[in-house]
């Protein structure tokens, strides 16, 4: 069953082998993907920057991105995507060798692909890459609506440091929690948070008179 082309995913290939690119791009277009290649990390950073230039089409939710190429190298390019993209990426490679993938974990890649590519290994490395992709993106987010909701909110903000101690968990867990809540609840998350505000310093108060009677006994 063919992918409706509105829900595919667009992928960045950079290469300058013309054939293994048009190989990997007929691979991963046969398993629901759009491709576009770039044949050198100059003519990658041309593709991005046109997409980034038409917020109407689709961004690229990963790039496929040879380590050797003549002038600017994978390694170099991968640093231009980390520092001014939101572009995730992951490496091609012809050395299989711990070197190379702890260059590649450094630079902050999702994935690695030795060559020679096959079908049969470059999809599940490649969608193992554009998981983890998603889950940083998704993280971001996260992070991103956390920021905002601190700001917004003195009470969102003690809510989240009250289940962060109570439960001994991460801010961001916390924050998941209490937004999941809200959603389900259809409420504000401001709201949820006063009254869980509110709950805990009635508990703190009502242990302070146990407290107090408990010693006048």
């Amino acid at each position: 069953m063919s992918v409706p082309a509105s829900s595919r995913r667009l992928i960045l290939l950079v290469d300058d082998d013309t054939l293994l690119l048009d190989y990997i791009a007929t691979v991963l277009r046969h398993a629901g993907y759009d491709t576009v290649g770039a044949s050198s990390a100059a003519d990658a950073l041309q593709r991005i920057a046109e997409r980034e230039g038409a917020p109407q089409e689709p961004g690229f939710a990963l790039a496929l991105l040879d380590i050797t190429m003549p002038g600017m190298s994978g390694l170099d390019l991968a640093r231009r995507l980390k520092d001014h993209t939101e572009v995730p990426f992951m490496f091609l490679s012809s050395v299989d060798d711990a070197e190379t993938a702890r260059q590649a974990a450094s630079h902050g890649a999702v994935g690695f692909v030795v060559k020679p590519v096959d079908a049969s290994r470059l999809l599940p490395a490649f969608e193992a890459g554009l998981a983890r992709a998603d889950e940083i993106r998704q993280l971001r987010s996260t992070e991103a609506n956390l920021n905002a909701a601190l700001a917004a909110g003195r009470e969102t903000s003690l809510a989240v440091g009250l289940l962060m101690a109570r439960y001994r968990t991460d801010r961001i867990t916390a924050f998941e929690v209490l937004r999941d809540h809200a959603r389900a609840s259809r409420r504000k998350i401001n709201e949820v948070a006063e009254q869980l505000v509110a709950a805990e310093e009635l508990l703190n108060s009502l242990h302070g008179a146990f407290t107090a009677r408990l010693r006048g006994k």
